[in-house]
């Protein structure tokens, strides 16, 4: 992939991902388990929200490390492909498998609704509304770099098995 085309993707994909750090920091340091349960408070409710906490939070951590990345290797003065390849490769392999497959599966992306119009996300039990817009807001940013780093799913490891590399 030619170097400007991935100083580019670089570069949108650090600003998309402060952009869903923005949106989910705030939620984050604002909610916790006692306010989100506090209507629901069931064990079924408790284990959703303990789930969707703890799944937005490595979210979080993860997005924070690749915008370091990504902005150390911005600020160098001589752009390094290889290891922005490796930075974009870890930005879809942590931070959007993260989003898209939680290990709690608090919530997951049906695709029989991605061409209606419809939000994708189906949530397993119902969240109070400020959860549910935290998810569905940050979805559509995850969703874009799902689709600019789609490379980055299998080709690019491909390519580095080929030419005798890890």
């Amino acid at each position: 992939m030619p170097s400007a085309n991935v100083k580019s993707i670089s570069e949108s994909t650090r600003a998309k991902l402060k952009d869903a750090i923005n949106q989910l920091e705030p939620f984050l340091n604002h909610y916790a388990l006692p306010q989100l349960s506090e209507k629901d408070s069931n064990d079924e409710a408790q284990l959703f929200y303990k789930g969707l906490l703890s799944d937005l939070r490595h979210l979080l951590v993860f997005s924070e490390v690749s915008v370091e990345k990504l902005g150390v290797l911005l600020r160098r003065p001589n752009f390094d492909t290889d290891f922005a390849e490796r930075a974009l490769y870890e930005v879809y392999h942590q931070c959007v498998s993260a989003f898209f497959y939680p290990k709690n599966e608090c919530y997951s992306e049906d695709g029989r609704y991605a061409y209606t119009g419809q939000d994708a996300i189906r949530f397993r039990f119902k969240p109070i509304r400020e959860a549910r817009d935290i998810v569905l807001g940050v979805s559509k940013i995850y969703e874009e770099l799902r689709d600019e780093l789609a490379y980055y799913e299998n080709d690019y490891m491909t390519q580095r098995r080929m030419q005798g590399q890890k």
